[in-house]
């Protein structure tokens, strides 16, 4: 039996589905978690140590994603197992050989994840025809790395949550921890509104400065080919070492569950804005809580790229999706910190209370509901 089966409850997974092609070198998974709201929009992640476990756990991050987002699609999500910076010789029969091995499973929509990119849907797209998104532009897509979709909504979600904490964004410090296209765009667009980036860490280690970083020159070095730690005028630091800045705002925006029981009592911030996917355990964000730290959960702040993705399947423009975005996360976030107030939870269960009511509403209208 799969290890993603720990994560059975009413709501799902619908499907788990492992695919493995020797001659491929392929070792792949997907998990359909729900499409009551209808066919699931996820990822593809693609890293050396994805499991069935993260994968069930990411299908449910979507499935309550795009439920809290109001989108008429289910969740799911795929890992393929591999180097992401693989030579795209290797890497593009790889990820056409999945898309293939997945034909009839129409109730999954790919996009674009960690390991990832438009380029890769292109391929997804060519193989199986309408059952991609995150698009290259030229062929009708609205690129969500290029114009930073998922960092536009993490800036939408820090807006919702200046009125539930007791300091102002302009001059705020603000800490990136995963300083690739989610963590670039989200300093990008919360520096105009004042924030100023203290540190940054990327995959090579970590950079600070309490005066602050200049973005444009963090960017040109990440643009050519550079880690954060090269840049001149602060401090280097080890990766993880950045959990433990102190800043007002903390973005994680990397892999699952980077801070944990073990580090989490090192970190000193005030509002936590979760732009990966399950970053935290739920041990952590419970301590958070308990010390008065705001933390906006994942699938209510990060979902500017699915929401852009849904947007861009309906052939809407890139206007029409980034409004969508503002108006959407902006809600959602001041829904949850609402009832989080009121109901004097944690914002992750008055999270998952909300999206789940509104799966939950949609499953009884289908005839195969399991409640």
């Amino acid at each position: 039996m799969s290890e993603a089966f720990d994560q059975v409850d009413e709501l799902g997974p619908a499907k788990i589905i492992h695919v493995y092609e020797p001659s491929h070198h392929l070792k792949a998974i997907l998990v359909v978690d729900n499409v009551a709201c209808g066919p699931a929009i996820g990822g593809l992640r693609m890293a050396p140590d994805v499991s069935a476990r993260e994968c069930a756990r990411l299908a449910r991050a979507m499935t309550l994603k795009n439920a809290a987002a109001g989108l008429p699609h289910g969740g799911g999500k795929s890992v393929l197992f591999g180097d992401p910076k693989m030579p795209r010789e290797q890497k593009e029969p790889l990820i056409r050989a999945f898309a293939c091995a997945l034909r009839g499973n129409d109730e999954y929509i790919f996009g674009p994840d960690m390991g990832t990119d438009e380029t890769c849907m292109a391929w997804v797209q060519d193989e199986l025809g309408g059952r991609a998104v995150g698009l290259p532009r030229d062929i009708g897509g609205i690129p969500l790395d290029e114009l930073g979709a998922t960092g536009w909504g993490l800036s939408s979600a820090v807006d919702a949550a200046m009125d539930y904490v007791d300091f102002a964004l302009d001059g705020a410090r603000l800490v990136i921890q995963g300083f690739g296209s989610v963590g670039i765009h989200a300093a990008r667009f919360l520096t105009r509104k004042g924030a100023v980036v203290v540190a940054v860490a990327d995959s090579r280690g970590a950079i600070y400065n309490p005066d602050g970083l200049d973005l444009d020159r963090l960017i040109e070095l990440k643009s050519a080919g550079h880690g954060v730690n090269e840049y001149p005028h602060g401090e280097k630091l080890e990766r993880d070492a950045v959990v433990g800045i102190t800043s007002d705002i903390w973005i994680p925006a990397a892999r699952p569950d980077v801070v944990h029981a073990g580090n989490v009592g090192q970190m000193d911030t005030r509002l936590v804005v979760q732009g990966a996917n399950i970053p935290f355990t739920t041990e952590a964000e419970l301590a958070l809580h308990e010390r008065g730290v705001l933390v906006i959960p994942d699938f209510i702040a990060n979902a500017g790229g699915v929401i852009c993705g849904a947007m861009e399947y309906r052939h809407l423009s890139q206007q029409a999706a980034f409004d969508a975005i503002d108006e959407k996360v902006s809600t959602n976030t001041a829904e949850v910190l609402k009832r989080s107030t009121e109901q004097k939870i944690p914002p992750r269960l008055a999270a998952e209370r909300m999206a789940g009511e509104r799966v939950k509403r949609a499953m009884v209208t289908r005839r195969w509901s399991i409640f």
